[in-house]
């Protein structure tokens, strides 16, 4: 079974997004752990703060049959796929990384993962010690040099808070 790392993200009706999404989660994936709360500015556009949430699962679906569940997820959510990248969400399910596959053309691993911190701290959290494939750290390590590196705002809830 390969194993997952997904980050939920919503800052429209979030709790009740986010919890909905990670029961749908929990129907389609197996040994389903669920990382804190971490709450962050809209980035790129002026709108309401976001939560978000990273989920571990493990799965026998291929990545792309993953990205269909996740993309099926949103759609019964009301995601509009239509909207501009940096915009409101009702919600956003992405798949973060699957084992340690390198795919480029899938964004595999996700390039978030150097870029946000909502995306690094989730991940961080749940596979500390797990190596990143192209930058040959720990996620921990990663989160260690971004908050040394990087300005950034996030505040970090039990998922409780939801739950």
């Amino acid at each position: 079974m390969a194993k997952i790392h997904i980050n939920i993200g919503s800052n429209q009706n979030r709790e009740t997004n986010i919890a909905g999404a990670i029961d749908y989660l929990k129907l389609n994936f197996a040994d389903i752990k669920i990382s804190d709360i971490f709450e962050s500015p809209a980035e790129g556009f002026e709108g309401d703060d976001f939560y978000n949430v990273g989920v571990n699962a493990k799965t026998q679906l291929s990545i792309e049959d993953v990205n269909a569940v996740l993309k099926n997820i949103e759609k019964t959510f009301g995601r509009d796929r239509t909207q501009p990248k940096f915009s409101s969400r009702l919600i956003d399910l992405d798949l973060v990384i699957y084992d340690a596959v390198v795919n480029p053309e899938l964004n595999l691993p996700r390039d978030d993962i150097m870029l946000y911190s909502f995306v690094l701290a989730p991940l961080a959290q749940l596979n500390g010690t797990d190596t990143h494939p192209l930058e040959k750290q720990t996620y921990q390590q990663l989160w260690q040099n971004f908050q040394t590196n990087n300005q950034f705002e996030l505040s970090q809830y039990n998922i409780e808070k939801i739950l």
